[in-house]
């Protein structure tokens, strides 16, 4: 009994000094093209198995619109600039997050995300996960297109075809913003709204560089199947020689990374880049991947 009684107290003291369990890293979600924040086989359904396999994880699964509806429609038609303004007013007013958080974009999402990182560093994003987001762009049409939005990607195609980089299409096609022909390099760089911008196309803001360095880690997952997304080496941050578009060349051998424009060459060597490979077409997945590959960077 004696020993009993001098266990207790110093279970108590020994709690006292560890303190609390550590409170879950908050986590936030950026849906793709033609999906929704809480779509229940898709953003939804990843929101209750990141929940169920982290109890407690406070999530943020982003809505752009005031419903579903808007929200879906908002990934073709509202300017991307606009989304990412109303993204980091949505996180800098979120109590949860004033102590930092992990995010994890899909498709369009994650470079999206990368854009929040690079622009609003408060609250901080800690790790950036990327799943399918083409980093270096995409060019060619939409072999497949996702949920019922066939009609719109029609169209898309049809607009896209017509001049990706006029003013007009720039603002009010999300796709455009980040469509990225290499027959047409000097259109891109001068008159790509959003993407020439965070890749550093139009000159090297310093502030964009701080910004993503500041990540503990930044994971690009690329599928390696995939048939949505032209070039698929954009998710790895990779794309095609200039001037043709046939040859595709590693992040690592582009000017991005030799003249470490936005400091991912640095990051490269500091072990903070993460590539991995899964599998499958866009977005297809299966739960032991993610359980095994993903869960770790928000543990």
């Amino acid at each position: 009994m004696a020993a009993l009684r001098m266990a207790v107290p110093l279970l108590a003291l020994l709690a006292l000094c560890l303190g609390p369990a550590a409170a879950a890293t908050p986590l936030v979600i950026w849906h793709g093209m033609g999906d929704s924040c809480c779509n229940p086989v898709s953003m939804g359904f990843i929101q209750k198995l990141v929940e169920k396999k982290i109890p407690g994880i406070y999530v943020l699964s982003l809505k752009i619109g005031s419903n579903l509806i808007q929200d879906m429609e908002n990934s073709f038609f509202m300017n991307v600039n606009d989304q990412v303004r109303e993204v980091c007013s949505q996180l800098a007013m979120d109590p949860h997050l004033k102590g930092g958080y992990n995010a994890m974009g899909f498709s369009q999402g994650g470079q999206f995300l990368r854009a929040v990182a690079q622009r609003c560093p408060s609250p901080p994003m800690l790790n950036l996960i990327s799943i399918g987001g083409q980093h270096q762009g995409r060019v060619y049409g939409f072999p497949r297109c996702p949920g019922e939005s066939s009609h719109i990607c029609d169209w898309i195609r049809k607009t896209l075809d017509l001049g990706a980089y006029t003013k007009s299409v720039q603002e009010h096609l999300v796709q455009a913003e980040y469509w990225h022909d290499p027959l047409k390099e000097d259109d891109y760089r001068k008159n790509s709204i959003f993407l020439a911008d965070i890749n550093q196309e139009r000159g090297v803001n310093e502030t964009y560089k701080k910004n993503l360095m500041a990540l503990k880690k930044f994971v690009m997952v690329k599928f390696l199947n995939d048939t949505m997304v032209d070039p698929p080496i954009s998710e790895w941050f990779g794309f095609y020689k200039s001037g043709q578009a046939k040859e595709t060349i590693p992040l690592q051998e582009t000017l991005l990374y030799k003249e470490d424009r936005l400091g991912l060459q640095e990051m490269d060597k500091a072990g903070k880049l993460v590539f991995l490979g899964v599998k499958g077409d866009h977005l297809h997945f299966s739960e032991e991947w993610f359980d095994s590959s993903i869960l770790p960077f928000l543990q």
